[in-house]
């Protein structure tokens, strides 16, 4: 058989298997296994008479897209959450990983511009922490208790608190990234500001080892939570400015789909954030050091690893089933 005429016959079902894959048309698992099959037997028979052809790479492409397809769907089926956490939002991140290079980058920046305007004017730290509650901080450090401000009030009410404050500040970094993104970096700005400012208030009052101590065992969490939050308005705003081959309203929608699953992720995160900071930081300087730091380190490899290590090991192992079930 003639290639072109090989074309001519299968090119509406290919045609149709690239509305599968781009959600167009809507298949059950048995469908899109059929699909697949077909899909094989066309490969196969190109590879055997027109080797050196397109047609050929083509096919490859497509046979991996629907493949894809079929794992995800039957994935999704066996264990719907277990697969968003595990699958799911790594290969988000994984494909949406330079928003959260920039997202980093920001954070540095703003934490660093923070940290500096606290160093030339005693007076910035003041404006953005307040009055009352730099006096009381003073009057804790000098009374050897850093993290007093976190021992007040009781264990359950400060940690329900707490987690809904924390996710009011990652829905404003999500949901500002609308206006273009500025809204999710004026966000970013104020916060990153706060905390280097607030980092070295202790430094200036020689408490800053024992603040550690106590902040960031919730603040690895918290802060990391933060930046992915900030990458995902990022992504927000970088969908309504470059909506590349798509029209702007569907570049949104795809955006905000795929931020959102991100942005969702980070809510166990903020709870647990909330929890630690509720029943464990006001326990900060009583505690041995080494339990300090196993708890600060693990959430750090825990948080850290899930949205730095673990994309790059899930696409690669997607990328291998894929190429495994064309050849």
């Amino acid at each position: 058989m003639r290639e072109v005429y090989f074309i001519k016959q299968n090119k509406e079902k290919w045609l149709g298997i690239e509305e599968v894959i781009q959600g167009k048309l809507k298949k059950n698992p048995d469908e899109l296994s059929s699909l697949y099959i077909n899909l094989i037997n066309d490969l196969s028979f190109a590879q055997t008479y027109y080797p050196k052809s397109n047609t050929v790479v083509y096919l490859n492409h497509l046979s991996s897209q629907i493949y894809q397809k079929i794992y995800k769907t039957k994935r999704v089926e066996q264990n719907r959450l277990f697969h968003f956490f595990a699958v799911e939002v790594p290969l988000l991140v994984h494909q949406y990983r330079r928003y959260l290079g920039y997202a980093f980058a920001f954070f540095l920046l703003f934490t660093c511009i923070g940290l500096i305007s606290a160093v030339y004017d005693k007076e910035f730290v003041n404006i953005i922490l307040g009055e009352d509650y730099v006096n009381m901080t003073v009057e804790n450090i000098k009374n050897k208790n850093a993290v007093g401000v976190y021992q007040s009030g009781s264990t359950w009410g400060s940690t329900i608190g707490i987690v809904f404050n924390n996710i009011q500040v990652g829905a404003k970094l999500y949901l500002f990234g609308l206006f273009a993104g500025v809204g999710t970096l004026f966000v970013y700005l104020s916060n990153c500001v706060m905390l280097g400012s607030f980092q070295y208030f202790f430094y200036d009052y020689g408490a800053l080892a024992d603040s550690a101590k106590g902040i960031w065992l919730h603040g690895t969490f918290e802060i990391f939570s933060m930046i992915i939050e900030a990458m995902c308005g990022l992504i927000l705003g970088a969908s309504i400015l470059f909506p590349k081959t798509l029209s702007r309203f569907n570049s949104l929608k795809k955006g905000f789909k795929d931020s959102f699953k991100i942005f969702l992720s980070t809510v166990p995160f903020t709870i647990c954030a909330g929890i630690i900071e509720g029943y464990v930081t006001r326990h900060a300087l009583n505690m041995p050091l080494v339990l300090n730091f196993i708890i600060i380190l693990g959430s750090l490899f825990l948080i850290g690893g899930y949205y730095i290590i673990y994309p790059n090991y899930v696409a690669k192992q997607q990328k291998l089933l894929a190429n495994d079930h064309i050849l």
